[in-house]
Protein backbone atom coordinates (compact mmCIF):
# COMPACT_ATOMS: atom_id res chain seq x y z
CA UNK A 1 0.00 0.00 0.00
CA UNK A 2 1.21 3.16 -0.55
CA UNK A 3 1.31 6.41 1.32
CA UNK A 4 -1.87 8.06 -0.75
CA UNK A 5 -3.24 4.95 0.03
CA UNK A 6 -3.19 4.81 3.57
CA UNK A 7 -6.24 4.99 5.45
CA UNK A 8 -7.05 7.81 7.34
CA UNK A 9 -9.90 8.50 10.29
CA UNK A 10 -11.34 11.49 11.31
CA UNK A 11 -14.51 12.40 12.83
CA UNK A 12 -16.52 15.42 11.82
CA UNK A 13 -19.64 16.72 13.41
CA UNK A 14 -22.86 17.81 11.38
CA UNK A 15 -24.00 21.55 12.01
CA UNK A 16 -27.68 22.37 12.02
CA UNK A 17 -27.84 22.87 8.55
CA UNK A 18 -26.56 19.68 7.64
CA UNK A 19 -23.09 21.18 7.26
CA UNK A 20 -19.73 19.19 7.15
CA UNK A 21 -15.97 20.55 7.76
CA UNK A 22 -12.80 18.60 5.78
CA UNK A 23 -10.20 18.81 7.83
CA UNK A 24 -7.00 20.93 6.39
CA UNK A 25 -5.38 17.97 6.62
CA UNK A 26 -6.83 16.16 4.14
CA UNK A 27 -8.28 18.66 2.14
CA UNK A 28 -4.37 19.60 1.53
CA UNK A 29 -3.83 15.92 0.49
CA UNK A 30 -7.02 15.73 -1.58
CA UNK A 31 -6.19 19.27 -3.46
CA UNK A 32 -9.90 20.42 -2.56
CA UNK A 33 -10.08 23.60 -3.05
CA UNK A 34 -12.91 26.60 -2.06
CA UNK A 35 -15.96 26.47 -4.54
CA UNK A 36 -14.49 22.76 -5.94
CA UNK A 37 -17.50 20.22 -6.22
CA UNK A 38 -17.55 17.12 -4.52
CA UNK A 39 -19.63 14.06 -5.18
CA UNK A 40 -21.47 12.08 -2.67
CA UNK A 41 -21.89 8.40 -2.84
CA UNK A 42 -24.74 6.36 -0.39
CA UNK A 43 -24.69 2.95 -0.33
CA UNK A 44 -26.32 0.66 2.53
CA UNK A 45 -24.96 2.94 5.64
CA UNK A 46 -21.76 4.21 3.46
CA UNK A 47 -21.33 7.79 2.33
CA UNK A 48 -18.27 7.96 -0.27
CA UNK A 49 -17.42 11.88 -1.04
CA UNK A 50 -15.02 11.98 -3.79
CA UNK A 51 -13.99 15.16 -6.06
CA UNK A 52 -16.34 15.61 -9.19
CA UNK A 53 -13.18 16.40 -11.18
CA UNK A 54 -12.23 12.98 -10.36
CA UNK A 55 -15.11 10.69 -11.54
CA UNK A 56 -15.10 12.41 -14.66
CA UNK A 57 -11.67 11.71 -15.74
CA UNK A 58 -12.85 7.89 -14.84
CA UNK A 59 -15.38 7.99 -17.39
CA UNK A 60 -13.35 9.23 -20.02
CA UNK A 61 -13.63 6.80 -23.43
CA UNK A 62 -15.94 4.59 -21.14
CA UNK A 63 -18.68 4.87 -23.62
CA UNK A 64 -16.40 4.49 -26.66
CA UNK A 65 -17.59 0.93 -27.52
CA UNK A 66 -21.03 2.73 -28.30
CA UNK A 67 -19.54 5.33 -29.96
CA UNK A 68 -17.89 3.00 -32.28
CA UNK A 69 -21.10 0.67 -32.53
CA UNK A 70 -23.26 3.63 -33.55
CA UNK A 71 -20.79 4.19 -36.38
CA UNK A 72 -20.68 0.91 -37.70
CA UNK A 73 -24.62 0.68 -37.74
CA UNK A 74 -24.97 4.60 -39.59
CA UNK A 75 -22.39 3.35 -42.12
CA UNK A 76 -24.30 -0.10 -42.93
CA UNK A 77 -27.57 1.76 -42.74
CA UNK A 78 -26.30 4.98 -44.84
CA UNK A 79 -24.30 1.98 -47.49
CA UNK A 80 -27.84 0.06 -48.60
CA UNK A 81 -27.94 -0.03 -52.20
CA UNK A 82 -31.48 0.39 -52.09
CA UNK A 83 -32.04 3.56 -50.98
CA UNK A 84 -29.41 4.77 -53.55
CA UNK A 85 -32.47 5.87 -55.57
CA UNK A 86 -33.07 9.26 -53.52
CA UNK A 87 -29.66 10.29 -54.52
CA UNK A 88 -31.22 10.09 -58.63
CA UNK A 89 -34.37 12.51 -57.50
Amino acid sequence: MTSSDDLKFKTVKVSDKGQISIPSDIRKEMKIKKGEELLLVKKGEKLLIEKSSTVSKKFVGEFNFMVRHAEAVAKKLWNNKEDEIWNKL
